[in-house]
């Protein structure tokens, strides 16, 4: 699948990003998963090992996760602790530590960078004139914000929509109509970049966006299998190209 002149803008006015594997990626910083799983147990008490600990936690995560595949939402984090992650510990001691215990959770898995270039794309986009959003699946509520803020990139985007705030999780269409709805976007005007050949097709596709782009390698594209369900519109390799595919805006016939 190439990038083709004759497919490169619909009158695409906005562009969302998702995060894992698109706009950031996990590194694997051992120092800093340790200090994580250490905090995990400490902040619930606990003398078992950390690393078991975590591995324990991994497996229970799963469970939580076939859930949320299943109905499409994202449950409270205090309730993703006391229900599947750590019921065996007081609900009243787990609750109000839900949204730290998800944070270090996710630290424990690694060390989230965005990828490179990624900044001068992301600007570049905007001075070409496109609205600007996020659109996550995501446990947590603290990460993302506190990200934005810590590293100066909330100013680049005008909605950011996540599952574990809104409560619904990608591929509901309703997650990607709620994020031009606060855009202040047509969803037909609307582009989706992703890594997901399914999840984010399908929903994008569903939610009526004009055009979606996955970000995917050589190796996966090649094992992968490609149907009218999951075509993309445009296939690209690295964050960078998101540049030849959007030269800015058109502007609306008079």
């Amino acid at each position: 699948m190439h990038i083709k002149a004759d497919t490169m803008e619909q009158n695409i006015q906005a562009i969302f990003l998702d995060l894992g594997n698109t706009l950031r990626i996990l590194l694997k910083d051992e120092e800093h998963m340790a200090r994580a799983r250490q905090e995990i147990t400490r902040l619930l008490g606990t003398n078992e090992d950390p690393v078991a600990f975590c591995e324990k936690l991994n497996l229970r995560y799963k469970s939580y996760r076939k859930w949320a595949f299943e109905n499409l939402r994202e449950a409270p984090e205090a309730e993703m602790w006391t229900r599947w992650l750590v019921p065996e510990f007081p609900a009243e001691k787990v609750a109000p530590l839900g949204a730290e215990l998800t944070y270090q959770y996710r630290q424990s898995m690694g060390r989230r960078v965005v990828v490179d270039g990624g900044r001068e794309v992301i600007e570049e986009l905007q001075k070409r004139g496109y609205i600007l959003g996020i659109i996550s699946n995501l446990i947590g509520t603290r990460e993302i914000p506190e990200w934005l803020e810590a590293e100066d990139y909330k100013k680049y985007f005008k909605s950011v929509v996540l599952s574990s705030i809104l409560g619904i999780r990608k591929p509901d269409p309703a997650i990607y109509l709620e994020a031009a709805r606060r855009a202040g976007v047509k969803p037909g005007e609307c582009a989706y970049v992703g890594d997901n050949l399914n999840r984010d097709v399908t929903g994008t596709r569903a939610a009526g966006f004009g055009k979606v782009v996955i970000m995917i390698s050589p190796e996966e594209l090649a094992e992968a299998e490609i149907s009218d369900e999951n075509r993309p519109d445009i296939v690209i390799h690295q964050f960078h190209q998101l540049l030849d595919i959007f030269p800015g805006p058109q502007a609306d016939p008079a």
